[in-house]
């Protein structure tokens, strides 16, 4: 078939580079250019990078409303668009114009978890099933028929970060058999209306810890604000990162520890929480790079320091 794909970040390459091996993808639409670094240089999207490469049309507009982008994308005559975190809202105009329609992968079992943070928002509820759900799109919030969906087990240590990785790879398969069903003219089924749940934007707020919470609790935070924005708290005065924690089976020996109170060992740095301890697996001070929790602890930890 002949596709433009719509989506922007690393996780979309994975899944166009494997479309392209079957279909004819003749233009790719991801969101502009966007500052990054210390300097606020314009740095293209992983997915503009990867039809670079390929000598493929590239669309990044700033709107979608811009008659233009609508009539090249027509003029392309895409017979399906699928799409993987294109990061902005797919108008009518274009929603009408591939016979097929846009095809879109959600990290989610839907209608659970719909919105941007689908894979985040489910760690963070500590779930122990996911999965991803390949839809047709319509106007309202991810709440098209679908073609199908792949159920997920999370392993209770996994990031945000592993999680997407695997669901990515699943993904990829899942989209290839949405197409061709497309194509062979089957119908998706509508989605229930029971059971809806939403998925917004975590938030910087949202990932300072809270270490009066349950061990499980922090942990589960931890795990879905990694990689990003990244779990914190502050050490003394300076802001602190939790990257990778993990509920503590063997508590360290500490004498009366307040809620908080970091206790190193030779091979570990734990914390007290509300209801026992967690070991700091990484960590990342301000201005230091990640690394291990007992590496930090060796070079700065100082008995009686808190995390708050």
């Amino acid at each position: 078939m002949r596709l433009i794909f719509a989506g922007t970040p690393s996780t979309a390459v994975r899944v166009v580079d494997t479309l392209a091996e079957v279909h004819d993808v003749r233009a790719v639409l991801t969101r502009p250019p966007a500052p990054r670094g210390r300097h606020a240089r314009l740095v293209p999207s992983p997915v503009e990078d990867w039809a670079r490469e390929r000598g493929i049309e590239v669309l990044a507009p700033t709107s979608l409303r811009e008659p233009q982008v609508v009539d090249r994308i027509a003029e392309i005559g895409p017979d399906c668009c699928p799409v993987v975190a294109y990061g902005g809202l797919i108008t009518q105009d274009l929603l009408r114009i591939p016979p097929l329609g846009w095809i879109n992968l959600h990290y989610s079992l839907l209608p659970a978890y719909r919105g941007a943070a689908p894979v985040q928002r489910a760690v963070l509820d500590g779930c122990e099933r996911t999965g991803v759900t390949v839809f047709r799109l319509v106007p309202a919030l991810d709440a098209g028929p679908v073609f199908c969906q792949e159920p997920v087990d999370i392993d209770p240590e996994a990031t945000s970060g592993d999680l997407l990785d695997h669901l990515t790879s699943i993904g990829a398969s899942a989209m290839l058999d949405a197409l061709a069903m497309a194509q062979a003219g089957h119908a998706p089924r509508p989605q229930t209306h029971e059971d809806v749940s939403l998925a917004p934007k975590v938030t910087v707020d949202e990932a300072r810890l809270d270490v009066t919470a349950s061990s499980r609790q922090i942990v589960n935070v931890v795990r879905a604000m990694s990689p990003e924005p990244g779990a914190w708290a502050y050490v003394g005065a300076q802001r602190f990162k939790v990257l990778r924690a993990r509920v503590c089976e063997e508590p360290p020996m500490a004498t009366d520890p307040v809620i908080g109170e970091l206790v190193a060992t030779k091979r570990q740095v734990c914390v007290r929480t509300g209801d026992g301890w967690i070991e700091l697996v990484q960590v990342q001070a301000m201005g230091k790079k990640p690394m291990s929790g007992a590496d930090w602890a060796r070079g700065a930890w100082q008995k009686g320091m808190c995390l708050e």
